[in-house]
């Protein structure tokens, strides 16, 4: 019996057919020269509409260590990479964009890691080479907002590509939420963890699924899974306001009735009132956020359906 370990590599997709030859040979070439170890990647096709899962099924045809997962449509990354997770088969779990931003030559490093008694050996960014100086400072100042509002030390400048051991992969199975942060899982879960530093390269072929948007919603989901924080400020904030206008009042009815001076009219009643009518209606929004998000996983639907796995039609829902 052949006893070597099994690593498999999660690789999710979503329109990068002019990627994934690229991608996949670089993987080839790692996996040939690290012969005292037995690889599987596992392409998942996140309802791809141009060739993606074309591309995939000929590299399953000329490599039986290809494996796709097809969903039955786009579910996002999050998605794509917990059900990645779900069906993949290896002692350890590197997960890597198919961009080639994250070079593929930093899976050797992380399996001898692994292989000293490391959990989670995870890459750091040491640079962000291709992106905005609007994306760096937003994204530097989401880390920090969401770091100073949760108990757990969430890991900057790291994305998603890291080499997970098996028990923090069932770890991460085990959470079946829809609106998912899955950086923030990574903490969560804890366990050994290793960093690694490297220099980012710029996306080697096709456009960026991320916009400002994306990001935008992926924030939002960040803050409302793993801190209650923007509910407490609500709080705080209208028990200032509410001390700060109770003062006010006291100080009108002092002024008109020892100096007799006029109860300020229309244009201050009317700031006043829509000061105070927005800063409800944000209130309110900070509610609904997480109200909306309690009657999502509430209705405990499955997280994604599957199309098909390899040759194999799948009828499963995860």
């Amino acid at each position: 019996m052949d006893d070597k370990k099994l690593i498999t590599i999660l690789v999710p997709a979503y329109n990068e057919e002019a990627v994934l030859d690229m991608l996949y040979e670089r993987l080839a070439t790692l996996m040939n020269s690290m012969t005292n170890y037995n690889f599987e990647i596992l392409f998942i096709n996140d309802g791809s509409k141009d060739n993606t899962l074309s591309i995939m099924k000929n590299l399953r045809a000329i490599d039986n260590r290809v494996c796709y997962l097809n969903l039955s449509r786009n579910y996002g990354k999050e998605i794509a990479m917990i059900a990645g997770l779900d069906y993949s088969k290896g002692d350890a779990v590197v997960i890597i964009d198919a961009d080639l931003q994250d070079p593929p030559e930093l899976i050797p490093q992380m399996i001898q890691y692994w292989e000293q008694g490391y959990d989670d050996v995870y890459a750091k960014r040491k640079s962000r080479k291709g992106e905005t100086w609007l994306k760096k400072f937003t994204s530097k100042m989401f880390y920090k907002t969401l770091q100073s509002v949760t108990n757990i030390e969430i890991q900057k400048d790291t994305g998603d590509f890291r080499l997970l051991d098996r028990r923090c992969v069932e770890a991460l199975k085990q959470f079946r939420e829809s609106q998912r942060y899955t950086k923030g899982l990574f903490s969560w879960i804890g366990y050994n963890k290793k960093e690694i530093l490297y220099e980012r390269d710029s996306r080697a072929a096709g456009k960026t699924k991320w916009n400002y948007k994306k990001l935008i919603d992926l924030s939002i989901d960040g803050l409302t899974s793993f801190t209650t924080a923007p509910l407490r400020w609500s709080a705080i904030i209208g028990i200032l306001i509410s001390l700060a206008g109770f003062i006010y009042m006291l100080v009108i009815i002092i002024k008109t009735l020892i100096y007799g001076i006029d109860v300020p009219g229309y244009a201050s009643t009317m700031v006043v009132m829509l000061f105070l009518g927005g800063i409800q209606l944000i209130f309110l929004g900070v509610i609904g956020e997480y109200l909306g998000r309690a009657f999502y996983e509430t209705k405990n639907r499955p997280i994604y359906f599957v199309d098909t796995y390899n040759e194999e039609r799948e009828t499963n829902m995860k």
